[in-house]
C-alpha cells in the first residue's frame, strides 16, 4: 500500500513539475538528472592512467605505472580511484551540489562515485567500513553539511559496509588550491585525528571524498587510520582534478 502512495506521489510530482536536465533544462526521463547530450559530454578518464591516485597520463603507455608524483612521495593509501574528471559539466555538478546546496544533485554525484566500483583496484574487495573525510565543524556549520559523508551514506547502499565518521578534523584551512602538492602534505599535518573511543585496529578501510586533487587530504586520512592500527585503505571519488 505505502508502494503504490509513493508511486502516485511521483506520479503526480512529474504531471506538475515534469523532470528536466540539470544543465540545459532539456526534458529528461525520471530519476535522470542529464539529458543524453549533457551526460555524453561527462569527460571520463581512460587507460593510461597512474594506479595510485588515477591521474591520467597523455602519453603512449601500456600495462600498470605510477606516475611520477606518486613515485616521488609516500601515499598511505593502497589506491585511490575516480572515474571522471572534473571539468566541465561534472565540476559545475560537484560545485553546485557542494556550494549551492542543491541537495537533490547528491545522487548524481554519487552515481559517479558508484562507477569507482567497477574499477579493477576496487572491484570485488571486500570493505569493514567506509570513511567519509571531515570537515572542520566550523566549515561543516557553515556549509549545513558534509558532502563526503552524504556520498558515503550512497556508497553504503550499494555495499556491504557501515559508514563510520571514526576521523575529525581538529584545524581550521583555507582553501589549499594556492598550495602545491608537497605544501598541501605538509600543511594538513596535524589536520586530522581519530575520534576518541573509536577502534579501527583490523579494518579494511574504504575513505570517501567528491573531489580528488593532488590525493594529500585521503592519504593524510589514510595516515592517521593506519597509525590506528587499520589493515588497508582504499579511497574513491566521485571526480578527479
Amino acid at each position: 500500500m505505502a508502494s503504490a502512495n509513493l508511486e502516485l506521489l511521483r506520479a503526480l510530482s512529474s504531471l506538475f513539475y515534469p523532470p528536466v536536465c540539470t544543465i540545459c533544462l532539456g526534458s529528461v526521463e525520471a530519476d535522470e538528472y542529464l539529458c543524453d547530450d549533457c551526460h555524453a559530454k561527462t569527460p571520463r578518464i581512460s587507460p593510461p592512467f597512474c594506479a595510485r591516485c588515477s591521474e591520467p597520463f597523455s602519453g603512449t603507455m601500456s600495462g600498470i605505472f605510477t606516475c611520477a608524483n606518486c613515485s616521488h612521495r609516500r601515499l598511505y593509501f593502497e589506491a585511490a580511484v575516480a572515474v571522471y574528471r572534473s571539468r566541465g559539466i561534472v565540476r559545475r555538478v560537484v560545485h553546485e551540489f557542494k556550494y549551492g546546496r542543491q541537495m537533490h544533485l547528491q545522487h548524481l554525484v554519487g552515481r559517479w562515485l558508484y562507477a569507482a566500483l567497477d574499477d579493477e583496484r576496487i572491484r570485488g574487495r571486500q570493505f569493514d567500513v567506509i570513511v567519509p573525510v571531515p570537515l572542520h565543524s566550523a566549515r561543516q556549520r557553515e556549509r549545513g553539511f558534509n558532502q563526503a559523508a552524504l556520498l558515503a551514506l550512497l556508497l553504503s547502499e550499494r555495499i556491504a559496509a557501515p559508514v563510520k565518521p571514526v576521523l575529525e578534523r581538529i584545524r581550521y584551512m583555507t582553501t589549499q588550491t594556492a598550495f602545491d602538492r608537497s605544501e598541501r602534505m605538509e600543511n594538513l599535518r596535524g589536520a586530522f585525528r581519530l575520534r576518541r573511543k573509536k577502534d579501527v585496529r583490523g579494518l579494511r578501510g574504504h575513505l570517501v571524498d567528491d573531489v580528488l586533487t593532488t590525493g594529500a587530504t585521503l592519504s593524510e586520512c589514510a595516515r592517521i587510520l593506519k597509525k590506528a592500527g587499520s589493515a588497508s585503505i582504499h579511497a574513491a571519488t566521485a571526480a578527479r582534478a
